[in-house]
């Protein structure tokens, strides 16, 4: 077997605080956090000099986990555009399952997130949506009909 598990999903992230409390608000649990530097985290980075404030967060069923990182030394860079649209390259999105997703897209309003589009129901099967938070982070919200 090639891997055991996917552990984490990392994000870099300029407003620490603002995308722990939308993680937070979406269900998320810390499990810990602390300042990393060192040599060993420059060699990883391939950069000289890596401070980062780094904040691990687990699902409630403790299986999946995001890594928030915070570059305090060398600074962090932009992508462009600073909103990109959901066709950019790389990374689109972090899916989770939701029990009600109305409720959590109302939660995540009061810490600024919004819809990428609308809410859209597939078959009969799910209630799904794209939200954009802080950082222009988006997650994908699945609500399981039936």
């Amino acid at each position: 077997m090639a891997i055991q598990r996917m552990d984490h999903v990392g994000i870099v992230v300029d407003d620490l605080e603002a995308a722990v409390a939308f993680f937070v608000e979406l269900g998320m649990e810390p499990e810990g956090e602390a300042p990393i530097e060192g040599r060993w985290v420059d060699r990883i980075n391939a950069l000289d000099g890596v401070r980062v404030d780094m904040v691990m967060l687990r699902t409630p069923d403790g299986h999946g986990k995001v890594e928030l990182t915070k570059f305090r030394s060398p600074a962090a860079v932009s992508a462009e555009p600073a909103v990109a649209p959901p066709n950019t390259l790389g990374l689109r999105n972090i899916m989770f399952a939701v029990d009600d997703i109305d409720d959590v897209i109302a939660r995540l309003r009061t810490r600024g997130a919004e819809l990428v589009g609308e809410v859209v129901q597939y078959e009969d099967f799910y209630r799904l949506c794209y939200v954009r938070g802080p950082e222009g982070i988006i997650v994908a919200l699945a609500e399981q009909l039936g």
